[in-house]
């Protein structure tokens, strides 16, 4: 009886935990997310791919939703630049953020730091002996968990920062993928998963 019990409750948590986490790209299009500049999102394959359009400019692709505390699994892979981000509460306003970004860049430039554009710049950099974790032209798994004042980033199981910070606390907002400007840039997304936090 007493093994049963136990069995009916691991099977309820389990449930439980899985309940709570969503894909946020479903690999078919681009729905519940929105297109910001003119940079190209567009799925091929499965994947979500974001590359630079004719103008060379910033570009976002942000949830519709708002996330406030989470876990925030993906995958990525850089081909030719690779310098792109993954925004946390977050807005945009045509091709202008107001946010935090974890980075994700070619190596030496700080993959899993934490920059606040149009504001304090660089909040928060890794330890450059964690670079390298990342592996430019292959996939690479970044997490990110938000939590209160506080997020922590890992990069292929390498944790790479935990920050608090009383602003980013007060942030609201979207889960928001980047493309920088200059042109030359393509990365390729899969598994963007998001668990919230109670």
């Amino acid at each position: 009886m007493k093994k049963s019990s136990f069995i009916v409750l691991a099977l309820f948590l389990v449930t439980g935990l899985s309940a709570q986490t969503k894909a946020l790209f479903n690999g078919e299009n681009l729905e519940g997310w929105t297109v910001y500049g003119t940079e190209k999102w567009y799925v091929e394959d499965g994947l979500l791919v974001c590359e630079s359009g004719p103008d060379e400019q910033y570009g976002y692709f942000a949830t519709n939703e708002h996330y406030k505390n989470f876990v925030l699994e993906l995958e990525f892979k850089q081909e030719a630049d690779g310098n792109s981000g993954v925004f946390i509460r977050s807005t945009v306003d045509g091709t202008k953020v107001s946010g935090w970004q974890v980075e994700v860049a070619p190596p030496g430039h700080a993959t899993g730091g934490v920059y606040e554009s149009y504001g304090r710049n660089w909040l928060i950099k890794p330890d450059p002996e964690k670079d390298k974790a990342l592996r430019m032209g292959e996939w690479n798994k970044m997490k990110i968990r938000m939590d209160g004042d506080t997020i922590t980033s890992w990069l292929n199981g390498t944790q790479m920062i935990t920050l608090t910070d009383e602003i980013i606390g007060a942030g609201e907002g979207s889960v928001a993928l980047q493309i920088h400007d200059g042109g030359g840039i393509k990365v390729k997304w899969r598994n963007i998963q998001l668990t919230e936090l109670e």
